[in-house]
């Protein structure tokens, strides 16, 4: 009996033995799963990941989305394909930055990044589980990644791999995104989900994929060999960036997701985030590049356009063969031919150009990582005012480098010569004649190469003034390509639209002798090669800083919404009314966002003096004045005027002398002085007012209001006293200032009297309500205010008398203008007229404008022209006497 009983004995003993070096192992857990990435694995491994994660940049927008979240969230971050890099890119760079940092990577096996002590705990453990149980443990079914979740540790979660689908649509195994929501629905803090996207090629894809793409991997979808050699080589290539989060707490309650059962639920969290992350992407490299013959086919096989067509060869007379080989033509003249290669040439070559002619361009980051956001939801339409030719080059330049694709470039058919235009074509250019006029065939061809574009994803930037202003302001919008856009949006060629106002603004306008031609009457100097070949000579000088602002997105379909506007049962006119309307909105915000600099505020000083010549000291005091208005406005102005204004200022006086704007008045003079004289050269008083007038947006209100006052004629007003007069002025100014429609008269009014009172010009009466006093100091700085209307006032009474003496429709457009201008020419000899700026053809234009929608059009309207002219007369006077 004893001899049997002895092995048994021994059995158990060694059974004992075995138990304890398991125990000894193990620990007090049995959790050890080769999903989870510890917080310390091998020493040589994470010095060389560590070494590779420091190579990619990790833009501060994306912490600032981190730590957006809330701490007692459960974090959990998405990427589109299954890479083991981006697991522990995000491990260890988060980790470093003591953020949130997946630990847990679902479906996920980390065999040879763990150190051989926890491989042999995983095995034993898994081993040992096995023997009691007869299947293998599973990190899901045993609720250790929702434990570990729930105890703070995140999670990484893949959306696409084809290994995966198999187990979970053919093995059954567990979804990570079903068990995530099975989570959410039994705890009360919410998961968050942060997809994440590394784009190691941010060039677009192509349609049909390459020799390399198919050894490699694609762009979207690079190989191992692509992806290192990619970030040894080019790490400031790659781009790292989080979208924003999905709260899946709100996701799951949504009224559509929440009826159906969670497998459901997580096919549509799926499609949802695999979106978010798919738009993303497309943000940063631009749409799938097809080629101009492909989108030329697929405009002109459309259906709707080939009934078109026919229609058309019917109406006109046509061969249906003719009038496809025109709309074949128009397309031709019209599409842009997307280059990558050419692209990356002019990024190079400009980067040199722009270090050599401008000291700096001066951008907000948070903008542009705004901007970038919403092209994630729709595509963009960039709507930058236009003070230069540069333009075009200046802001797909800036996308570019910050890694967005250029957009299409709606140009001008003037630029489309050779050798720029097939240049500019595969920067992404289209050109469009300067009118539509009389030819429906080319308007709808053009129409429907917009549609294609949106359809196709690409954004847009369109010039909404239609040129480049001569004046420095910003022209009154064009309603054609706006009209264009928004039609394309109700066609459905995309779910909404981004308008993204951008403020261009230069220190000095490389344009401004040809612009100083065309404003006094000169004729504008076409674009041609040799004139392209001379502009080398501006390679040669510098031209201070660029300035380039990003206003709030506006989304069309929010804006839509917002004004209760149903397309399909409103005419013809209330849709172009709708679409001024808009455009009128988007001017306002460009000038909302403007930067004002010194050179802008130095020239308001100079030209609002009333004479030709002012002492320093003079011209300083309306600066102080002019800044303390930008101030009170919050307006944005240079950093130079913030760091050192008196230095700013200081070095734009010299700049203007030694430009030859303004003189010493004693050449002996060899230090300035507050008391020194200066004299305004009259043959550059035209380009003093451009760069006024960069500024006159911010002091526009103040100036309606300065004048109101100051007609009453009195010490003691109220505010109600103003409104009739200011609104006059605003209706009169409509085209050269334009009107916001958000804002009304009042609060307009009310705004400038605050400055006022601040500024000390004004006192409250203490007697009476909403009653003022103009102060002794005040009455001169209401003039210095209101100057800033003066040339405006002597060039619409230039146009009244030129209707005074010419009966109705003796001239038309330009020719109109002409004649207005020769007639100032003669006034302004004579000293009718006093201010040199005020020989505008833009202002005559708009005074024209302005004049015949006012009862004016000829000789025989005697009352109306006395009526404005008595006005114009009294204003006048009493801002220059």
């Amino acid at each position: 009996m004893k001899l049997f009983q002895k092995p048994k004995n021994l059995m158990i003993t060694f059974r004992l033995k075995i138990r304890s070096m398991i125990d000894c192992m193990l620990g007090n857990t049995y959790d050890y799963f080769l999903c989870f990435y510890p917080t310390h694995s091998g020493y040589v491994i994470q010095k060389l990941i560590k070494r590779l994660v420091n190579k990619l940049n990790f833009d501060d927008h994306n912490i600032q989305k981190i730590k957006n979240i809330d701490k007692n969230s459960i974090v959990v971050y998405v990427g589109k394909n299954k890479r083991m890099m981006d697991f522990l890119y995000y491990h260890t760079k988060l980790k470093a930055l003591d953020l949130p940092y997946p630990q847990i990577g679902f479906d996920f096996r980390f065999f040879f990044l763990l150190p051989v002590k926890r491989l042999l705990q995983i095995f034993v453990c898994h081993l040992d589980y096995f023997f009691h149980h007869f299947h293998f443990k599973d990190a899901y079914s045993t609720g250790y990644a929702t434990k570990e979740l729930l105890n703070g540790r995140s999670g990484f979660v893949c959306l696409i791999e084809e290994e995966d689908f198999h187990n979970r649509f053919i093995k059954s195994t567990p979804d990570p995104l079903f068990r995530l929501i099975e989570l959410q629905k039994t705890i009360d803090k919410p998961v968050m989900l942060i997809p994440e996207s590394i784009i190691y090629v941010t060039k677009p894809m192509r349609k049909d994929p390459t020799l390399t793409d198919i050894l490699f991997g694609t762009h979207e979808k690079p190989g191992l060999i692509k992806r290192f050699y990619t970030i040894l080589r080019y790490p400031k290539k790659i781009r790292v960036e989080l979208a924003n989060h999905v709260n899946l707490k709100e996701f799951i309650n949504r009224p559509e997701i929440e009826q159906l059962d969670s497998e459901f639920q997580a096919h549509r969290l799926r499609s949802h985030l695999v979106k978010i992350l798919n738009r993303q992407r497309k943000s940063i490299t631009g749409p799938v590049l097809k080629s101009r013959q492909e989108i030329t086919e697929d405009i002109l096989t459309r259906k709707s356009l080939r009934e078109f067509l026919a229609q058309y060869a019917l109406e006109n007379n046509l061969t249906l063969q003719k009038t496809h080989k025109k709309a074949a033509g128009y397309i031709k003249e019209i599409a842009a031919n997307y280059n990558l290669q050419v692209i990356n040439f002019l990024n190079w070559l400009l980067t040199w150009v722009f270090k050599n002619i401008f000291e700096d361009l001066v951008l907000d980051q948070e903008e542009i990582n705004r901007m970038r956001e919403s092209s994630t939801k729709a595509p963009l339409i960039l709507v930058p005012c236009h003070k230069s030719h540069l333009d075009y080059l200046l802001l797909p330049y800036v996308m570019f480098r910050n890694n967005m694709p250029c957009p299409h470039i709606a140009a001008g058919k003037n630029l489309s010569f050779w050798p720029l235009g097939p240049l500019f074509r595969r920067c992404g250019a289209f050109f469009l004649r300067r009118t539509f006029k009389g030819a429906p065939l080319y308007t709808k061809i053009f129409a429907a190469y917009l549609e294609k574009l949106l359809y196709e994803g690409f954004n847009i930037k369109i010039f909404i003034e239609g040129g480049r202003s001569r004046t420095g302001k910003l022209l009154a919008p064009k309603p054609g390509g706006l009209a264009m856009l928004i039609n394309a949006y109700n066609s459905g060629a995309c779910d909404d639209l981004y308008f993204v106002p951008v403020f261009i603004g230069y220190d000095h306008v490389l344009e401004e002798d040809a612009y100083l031609k065309e404003i006094e009457g000169g004729k504008k100097s076409p674009e041609t090669l040799k004139g392209l070949i001379n502009a080398r000579k501006f390679l040669k000088k510098k031209y201070g800083k660029v300035y380039m602002k990003f206003n709030e997105p506006i989304s069309i379909k929010d804006y839509i919404q917002n004004k209760n506007v149903n397309f399909s049962k409103i005419s013809k006119e209330e849709y172009i009314q709708f679409v001024k309307t808009f455009g009128y909105k988007l001017i306002n915000a460009i000038n909302t966002n403007a930067v004002a600099t010194p050179h802008g505020i130095i020239a308001s000083a100079v030209l609002n003096c009333s004479k030709n010549s002012f002492a320093k000291n003079q011209m300083i005091a309306r600066v102080n004045t002019y800044m303390s208005i930008l101030t009170f406005m919050k307006a944005e102005v240079t950093d130079a005027l913030l760091i050192n204004p008196d230095n700013a200022l200081n070095a734009v006086i010299n700049d203007f002398i030694s430009r030859n704007f303004i003189e010493l008045a004693d050449e002996d003079d060899k230090d300035i002085t507050e008391n020194t004289i200066f004299i305004v050269k009259n043959n550059k008083r035209a380009i003093l007012d451009y760069y006024k007038n960069s500024v006159i947006s911010f002091f526009v209100h103040f100036a309606y209001t300065a004048v109101a006052i100051l007609e009453i004629d009195r010490f003691q007003f109220s505010s109600s006293d103003l409104v009739a007069r200011y609104r006059f002025l605003e209706k009169m100014f409509t085209d050269e200032f334009f009107f916001d429609e958000e804002t009304t008269y009042e609060e307009n009014i009310s705004t400038s009297i605050k400055w006022f009172v601040n500024e000390g010009i004004i006192v409250p009466d203490s007697d009476e309500p909403d009653m003022f006093r103009i102060t002794s100091q005040g009455l001169r700085k209401l003039k210095w205010v209101a100057a800033f209307l003066v040339p405006f006032f002597e060039s619409y009474k230039t146009t009244l008398l030129y209707f005074e003496k010419y009966k109705p429709k003796k001239h038309k457009g330009k020719e109109r203008v002409k004649k207005i201008h020769s007639l100032g020419t003669k006034l302004y000899k004579a000293k009718i007229i006093t201010f040199k700026e005020s020989l505008s053809q833009i202002n005559y234009k708009n005074a024209a404008n302005y004049f015949t929608k006012n009862g004016v059009a000829g000789s025989q309207d005697h009352a109306q022209i006395e009526y404005f002219k008595n006005i114009l007369d009294r204003l006048i006077l009493l801002l220059t006497s």
